[in-house]
């Protein structure tokens, strides 16, 4: 797949909210992640973590949101369970996302919706647990951006081979 993505949440509080999502962001490849206002998380209490991701890929812990820093053409796709979002079937994934989820109980905050390149929802009637919702978005990112063998029209198995990736031949430069 091509291009990267992270995964974080604002003003998350329960530790184990967060170390289960932060476990499945390593386990679907996240380049870092991170927090923003986490002011009561305690990362050296993160038992659900079983993959200690903090010491495989990058945390961030932003105090504000004005302290975010993304790289350069990474877009910020708030994830918010509101009427005009997108929903996220009919959503297509930046290749360059920094994924923020808001808090148990509450919405992401207006700071952070305005600076989201894009919010989405999962089409649901009620709002899922962080850790769910996340793990949701970031499978189907790697279900429609990953190279994987088309789904069958009928039920099973696909009866196409995944696609081989084909290179083109090497380029030089000619001097001019």
């Amino acid at each position: 797949m091509r291009g990267y993505f992270a995964i974080g949440a604002e003003k998350i509080s329960k530790i184990k909210n967060f170390g289960n999502l932060a476990r499945t962001g390593h386990g679907f490849g996240a380049s870092f992640c991170f927090t923003v206002a986490a002011e009561r998380l305690r990362l050296n209490d993160m038992v659900s973590d079983t993959s200690n991701s903090l010491t495989n890929m990058p945390y961030y812990a932003w105090q504000s949101p004005d302290d975010i820093t993304l790289p350069d053409r990474c877009q910020l796709v708030g994830i918010e369970l509101t009427d005009d979002a997108i929903e996220l079937p009919s959503f297509r994934h930046p290749t360059q996302a920094a994924y923020i989820l808001g808090p148990e109980r509450a919405s992401l905050s207006p700071e952070i919706m305005e600076m989201c390149d894009h919010i989405i929802k999962i089409p649901t009637s009620f709002c899922l647990n962080v850790a769910t919702a996340g793990a949701i978005v970031m499978y189907d990112r790697i279900a429609t951006l990953g190279r994987f063998a088309p789904r069958p029209v009928r039920v099973g198995r696909p009866v196409e081979p995944k696609p081989i990736h084909i290179q083109g031949a090497q380029k030089r430069r000619t001097p001019i």
